[in-house]
């Protein structure tokens, strides 16, 4: 099985999926192409099939011949296509791919975007993955999350795909096999027709090839290492300081001066995964605005105004509504810690159930300073972690140093992280701190 993977949207995967699946076709096997993406699925657009049936349908008596079938261009030859399940189906992909591949077909996974949960659920499946990549830096470098994701999962990565290439990129496969530390193993060159033109079915070829050379093979016994349960925050230096990420159901506050730049790294973790973003001081449209322009890679997530008279049953309504797999973030929290103490407390642990039965994660954002609310010991006491931002201003810099002083999981870095909050959050290596 074939992971077609990427963290950027828009990179060329769900094309490079189908290219992959004709060129497999086309040396003799028989092949089927499936979505695993649940969030946008797309495949059964690009092989011109219909959205229906869908993976829920593949049960132990499919026969793989029965599924949508399209043909391979230029040839009678047909792969088998299906698509990824409907909102309103709930499907066990791990039974159902097992399904496909006991019929002794090649499958080739189209794996969603990004590097959450939703991805790691098919990944882990695979015998190998590819990554697909344009040569943008913002493309190469969420390849590179993906990579990492896939190695933690003991998934071996066969090489990259860079696609939208031209003439005058020959040097750029060096430079970014250096920055994805896997070898490329096609360029495919932009065209109109990237499953059509002969120079992108040419590439594909090359990549069955290449994958037919390496000899993968079923990973017997696998065991899964430490990364699998942990949710990735998206921020690379929180996630290696963390061994991974963090646990679902996790509950983070996030304690930071009012007059930092503690937002950027809120709005970083919305690119993780679907975030539910609750706002009690700014309106919906600001946060919106502040995310839309922000300079880092972020996501795009669901923003409400916390502006009712009761903030917390409000909170509670719009956390009933966090699908599984989610990010909560709450900013700030002062609002609601500013209510009924037995209330508060109630509330608190309410959340914590939710994050737990959805196997989502909650940050927190805590503001500092004289006037703290009186029920801000109760979030400290409660939360699974705390991250505590620290803003100091010399006479020549600024610095923020990022440390976390309480983390039950165990395994907390003992040092501070020297952050640069700028127009993202990256790692400060003006000093040796981080």
């Amino acid at each position: 099985m074939i992971a077609i993977v990427g963290a950027k949207g828009g990179c060329g995967k769900t094309t490079a999926t189908i290219g992959l699946a004709d060129a497999l076709a086309r040396t003799g096997r028989q092949t089927v192409a499936v979505d695993a993406d649940r969030q946008l699925p797309n495949l059964h657009l690009v092989a011109d099939v219909d959205r229906e049936p869908t993976i829920a349908t593949v049960d132990d008596e499919s026969d793989v011949t029965d599924l949508a079938r399209r043909t391979v261009p230029g040839t009678e030859l047909t792969v088998g296509v299906v698509p990824a399940p409907t909102e309103s189906e709930t499907v066990d992909f791990g039974r159902r791919l097992r399904r496909l591949e006991s019929a002794a077909v090649e499958i080739v996974l189209d794996c969603p975007s990004g590097v959450g949960p939703h991805v790691t659920e098919p990944l882990e499946f695979a015998d190998v993955a590819v990554v697909v990549t344009t040569g943008t830096d913002r493309s190469v470098a969420a390849a590179r999350k993906t990579v990492d994701v896939a190695r933690r999962l003991g998934v071996p990565v066969a090489g990259a795909i860079v696609t939208r290439t031209d003439a005058d990129t020959a040097s750029v496969p060096r430079s970014i096999e250096k920055r994805l530390d896997v070898s490329v193993i096609e360029t495919v060159p932009e065209t109109p027709s990237p499953l059509e033109a002969e120079s992108a079915r040419a590439a594909y070829d090359g990549v069955a090839a290449a994958l037919k050379a390496k000899s993968y093979q079923r990973r017997a016994g696998i065991t899964h290492n430490r990364m699998v349960g942990r949710l990735e925050t998206g921020i690379d230096v929180l996630d290696r300081k963390l061994d991974g990420g963090l646990p679902p159901g996790c509950v983070v506050a996030y304690t930071a001066e009012p007059a930092s730049q503690s937002e950027l790294l809120l709005y970083e973790l919305t690119a993780a995964r679907g975030t539910l973003y609750l706002s009690t001081q700014r309106s919906d449209s600001a946060i919106r605005t502040a995310i839309d322009e922000s300079m880092a890679e972020v996501g795009s997530p669901t923003v409400r105004h916390v502006n009712s008279e009761q903030p917390l049953e409000e909170t509670r309504r719009l956390i009933g509504a966090l699908p599984d797999g989610a990010n909560l973030i709450v900013d700030p929290m002062d609002v609601l810690e500013r209510t009924d103490r037995g209330e508060y407390v109630d509330f608190l642990n309410d959340l914590k159930e939710r994050m737990l039965e959805t196997r989502s994660i909650a940050i927190l954002h805590c503001l500092k300073g004289d006037d703290e609310p009186a029920n801000r010991s109760a979030t400290l006491h409660l939360a699974d972690a705390v991250f505590d931002l620290r803003t100091a201003v010399n006479a020549t810099e600024l610095e923020n140093h990022l440390t976390i002083p309480k983390y039950r999981r165990g395994g907390a870095p003992t040092e501070a992280i020297k952050l640069e909050l700028s127009e993202r959050v990256e790692i400060d290596t003006s000093r040796d701190i981080a």
